[in-house]
């Protein structure tokens, strides 16, 4: 094996340069977004006035870092009703509350129990927002009735939350969807920095971290409350049913991304290892005496408290800092003590832990054996994703474990193409996702889920991720509502679609005053739909501009073929014939061609005859009614049957439709045969041509 401090630095250079700092959506964070648009689309079983509040928290919100292999196990929102909230004892019932919360407040005072970070909530106060300023007045509330911590839930009309795990309600997914499990934590909302917690924000601190911009930030944000009781006393007759433990998921999302890169890639990697070594709980190692990645999680809160940034950055090496708080690890787990970050006196070990095969594994790591591990275990994973997608080194190496590479030189070589690999393909990791997310939000919003409330959260959720989404949601959402009106009277445009539009174009922009106002005084039905078709279309155009300016590179891309499908539509022929002309031109031997997808929404901008094949696809191919295999169509084959039909309405001659002939068979030829929408859209545009010719 090479030099044992030229490995661990390969290592860490390998680890740097693949841990990238995307600037682009992860296909978990679009799950996650997706998510919290459904929860706030339903109302909370026990309460039908509320709204849930959601809140992407765990993995998916702390890291900014895009490792090589999976970083995030699931998929962790928080959320609260809108209904009620909690305030610190002793503290006044508050006269103003952002604008998410609910007209009728019900306000519960946090009771501390016996075990730090352990609490109860008593309702103290009933709040009413008056109707001339907005400020809520309050009425005390004396009967001493405690919030039972079961009383939260969640269940939508297809029941998808109803397996519990731990204090959350579990959504999970079969294999075959690729989909990440979903952990809906339900919660009371606490606007105030916790007494418990009160010695957090002051006390002192050698170097400098966190700073007082994000202590403020932190504390200004509040934390949560979680029905969950302490795990030795959830089957206490009392305690199990009352006790709340107080969440700082808020503070631990706004500190961990304030961490330097080599802190959050030290994170992941104490993550990985304790995962793959079965030390922490997991799906495959289930356990009330291991560890958790909570417990990972503060040992690097205190680490970047209590270690300099020269520790951290100067002479880098991932490997000797994984090492060292392996063993402060060890050391916390011999003493059975770990200190909560935020909670004075409070332990997050007990007795009952199983820690001495853990502790005793943890002090016996050194840089060498933890180098020779991650080369692998991890850079191995690495080797074998990027043989599995192509990637040639031609070093002959084995990957169990990377057999050929006994020379530094050699692991080098193998470390460097493989660095050059990712950074190659990172571009179409990004173009994945952005398909992901187009699929996804046209999906749930086809799927009649839109709401006031989740569209709200969906424009929130998308711009935090990408702008472009939100530019893509808002072409959907008004798509949607002219569908779901266009087979209304006049008077089924309701308050409910109003609100919705007012939220997609922006309550005070000039576009939805002009908009609304004409919504609601001069259009009839069929006016009003084409005015929302033809706000959507000039989104989508401006969306695939983007999409074409951003990955031209490594997709080609038409920017017209919304503008050609809407001219279709509207019966002019003659421009849809100039674009889709232009379109075919562009796209019949282009290297990667980029799909159109059919849901409803989508497909109400097409005629009968896509749509009658549309249904025929998915028939052949009963996969395609499921969202990750969408019926979808190509954009040369889009463009192909709009030009063949505009030819033929404009009856064109023979010539020009045996020109057109031709480039239906180079379409044919080039078509995947797992496309069965693409094959029957050109078989019949071809029969078309061939009739019309012969006639």
């Amino acid at each position: 094996m090479a030099d044992e401090c030229d490995v661990s630095e390969i290592v860490t250079t390998f680890l740097l340069n693949t841990c990238v700092l995307p600037s682009w959506p992860s296909e978990h964070r679009v799950q996650a977004a997706v998510r919290c648009a459904e929860i706030a689309s339903v109302r909370p079983a026990d309460d039908e006035e509320a709204q849930w509040i959601p809140l992407i928290t765990g993995s998916v919100a702390e890291f900014y870092i895009e490792p090589m292999l999976p970083h995030v196990g699931d998929i962790d929102v928080m959320c609260h009703h809108d209904t009620q909230l909690a305030i610190p004892r002793g503290h006044p019932p508050p006269t103003q509350l952002p604008a998410e919360f609910h007209n009728y407040i019900k306000v519960a005072e946090i009771i501390d129990s016996h075990l730090p970070g352990y609490v109860y909530l008593l309702l103290r106060y009933l709040l009413s927002q008056r109707t001339d300023d907005g400020k809520y007045e309050y009425f005390e509330h004396n009967n001493g009735l405690y919030f039972l911590n079961n009383k939260l839930s969640y269940e939508d009309d297809d029941r998808k939350y109803r397996t519990i795990h731990g204090p959350a309600l579990l959504q999970e997914f079969s294999r075959e969807s690729h989909l990440l499990s979903v952990d809906a934590v339900p919660c009371i909302r606490c606007l105030s920095w916790p007494p418990q917690a009160a010695d957090w924000p002051t006390r002192h601190r050698n170097y400098g971290w966190p700073d007082s911009a994000t202590l403020d930030r932190v504390v200004g944000n509040g934390c949560d409350v979680v029905g969950v009781a302490h795990r030795q006393y959830r089957q206490h007759e009392l305690m199990g049913k009352f006790q709340y433990r107080l969440s700082f998921s808020r503070a631990e999302i706004v500190l961990i991304n304030s961490w330097m890169p080599v802190q959050q890639i030290t994170y992941h990697l104490l993550r990985f290892y304790l995962k793959t070594e079965r030390l922490t709980e997991s799906a495959d190692n289930p356990g009330a005496g291991t560890l958790s990645n909570y417990h990972i999680k503060t040992l690097m809160l205190w680490a970047c408290e209590l270690k300099p940034r020269s520790w951290w950055a100067e002479n880098l090496n991932l490997v000797r800092i994984c090492v060292e708080l392996l063993h402060t690890l060890s050391v916390w787990l011999t003493d059975t003590r770990c200190p909560h970050y935020f909670v004075g006196d409070c332990n997050l070990l007990d007795n009952s832990f199983n820690v001495e095969r853990v502790a005793s594994k943890l002090t016996s790591v050194h840089k060498e054996c933890l180098s020779t591990w991650l080369i692998r275990h991890y850079i191995g994973q690495g080797l074998g994703l990027g043989l599995g997608l192509g990637l040639g080194l031609g070093l002959g190496l084995g990957l169990q474990p990377f057999g050929g590479v006994s020379t530094s030189v050699k692991l080098q070589k193998a470390v460097s193409e493989i660095v050059r690999w990712r950074l190659n393909t990172s571009l179409h990791d990004v173009l994945r996702a952005v398909n992901y997310a187009e699929a996804r939000i046209t999906a749930h919003v086809s799927d009649d889920s839109l709401t006031v409330h989740s569209c709200v959260c969906w424009m929130n959720e998308l711009t935090k991720i990408d702008k472009r989404f939100s530019i893509y949601f808002s072409s959907i959402a008004l798509l949607h509502v002219a569908r779901k009106t266009g087979g209304l009277s006049r008077n089924g445009f309701n308050d409910k679609w109003m609100d919705i539009l007012a939220k997609v174009f922006g309550r005070n922009s000039s576009q939805c005053c002009s908009v609304l106002s004409r919504c609601r005084t001069e259009l009839n039905t069929s006016e009003l739909v084409e005015l929302l078709q033809k706000s959507a279309v000039e989104h989508l155009t401006t969306y695939r501009q983007i999409m074409a300016r951003d990955f031209g590179s490594v997709v080609t891309i038409v920017t017209t073929d919304f503008e050609a499908l809407y001219a279709y539509k509207r019966g002019d022929y003659q421009r849809c014939l100039q674009l889709s002309t232009q379109n075919v031109h562009v796209l019949l031997f282009a290297r990667c061609a980029h799909s159109f997808l059919t849901f409803p929404d989508l497909i109400h901008l097409m005629d009968d005859d896509i749509v009658s094949l549309t249904a025929l696809a998915l028939i052949v191919n009963p996969k395609c009614r499921e969202w990750a295999y969408s019926a979808s169509i190509f954009q040369v084959t889009l463009s192909l049957y709009l030009m063949t039909q505009c030819q033929l309405k404009l009856h064109h001659s023979v010539t020009s439709l045996a020109q057109t002939l031709a480039y239906i068979k180079v379409a044919q030829r080039r078509q995947p045969r797992d496309r069965p929408l693409d094959q029957l859209t050109l078989k019949l545009i071809e029969r078309k041509v061939l009739g019309a010719s012969l006639n």
